[in-house]
């Protein structure tokens, strides 16, 4: 005889006599979790703050070093771009990776057998964060652009349009997804730092070389080449459908299949 019991979060569990079955945990409380792993160190809250501290530092120095003619809030945002490139993909490389340097995932994955279900929990929680995040360096940005030009006693300029930042926003993200890729495919904090700044500048420079002396790859290098793409849409205003083609395709082969790869490793792989 099959009963049904009521779990403490009021779902209807069906079970056999004799047994006892839980309900699986929220997702919401998955993600909770992982997103407080992200602050309770030390340096994971100081790696979070410091979006904030690099946004400011930036605003700070075009304030300082620009001309006033300069004195704009697309520089304010070019300034900004440049150090969250690199900090946001080193978040979301973390987020995963630490599961494995500081030996807790086998504790997580006892807790949640579900290996996928925590692994886009991660995924949700760092693109939520770096969203945040760039929201708050967008809005630093921007104070240090009415500051800057009332020192400067010029007009204030505002010289990004909306689908302007919705491009950088999206060059941004993907940039953190490749962080998280690498974080999966590698589940090492050294190795996928390293091989994201292997993929950000020296395979960019390589496939610029290679399709300056090859005609053949020159004719299909933006079909493949992701980063290229990524870093265009911050330039971009709008995308043709090419454009869009492009950046799916190489997306496709440098960020789609290698995260297939590495979530199947990792839902097979060992957890000591």
């Amino acid at each position: 005889m099959t009963t049904t019991a009521i779990t403490p979060t009021g779902r209807a569990v069906s079970r056999e006599p004799g047994t006892t079955t839980y309900a699986p945990i929220p997702f919401a409380r998955v993600a909770g979790v992982e997103l407080r792993k992200m602050f309770d160190t030390r340096s994971g809250f100081w790696l979070l703050m410091s979006i904030g501290i690099l946004a400011a530092l930036a605003s700070a120095a075009v304030v300082l070093f620009a001309p006033d003619d300069e004195i704009a809030y697309g520089n304010f945002a070019g300034a900004i771009g440049i150090p969250m490139s690199i900090l946001l993909p080193v978040i979301a490389i973390l987020s995963v990776t630490g599961e494995w340097s500081q030996r807790s995932g086998l504790t997580t994955f006892t807790l949640v057998p579900s290996r996928g279900r925590v692994i886009a929990a991660k995924a949700v929680v760092a693109v939520a964060v770096g969203l945040v995040g760039m929201g708050v360096a967008l809005a630093v940005g921007a104070l240090g652009n009415v500051v800057g030009s009332q020192l400067a006693g010029v007009p204030t300029t505002w010289d990004v349009s909306v689908s302007s930042v919705a491009f950088i926003v999206l060059a941004l993200v993907l940039g953190q997804l490749m962080g998280f890729m690498l974080g999966v495919l590698v589940r090492n904090s050294p190795g996928a730092i390293v091989g994201y700044f292997v993929y950000s500048f020296i395979v960019p420079t390589l496939s610029s070389l290679l399709a300056s002396t090859q005609e053949w790859y020159d004719d299909v290098f933006r079909w493949v080449d992701f980063q290229y793409n990524q870093v265009s849409l911050y330039d971009a205003t709008s995308l043709s459908g090419e454009g869009w083609a492009h950046l799916a395709t190489s997306a496709g082969i440098w960020l789609i299949v290698p995260m297939a790869v590495g979530l199947w490793l990792v839902t097979r792989s060992e957890v000591k």
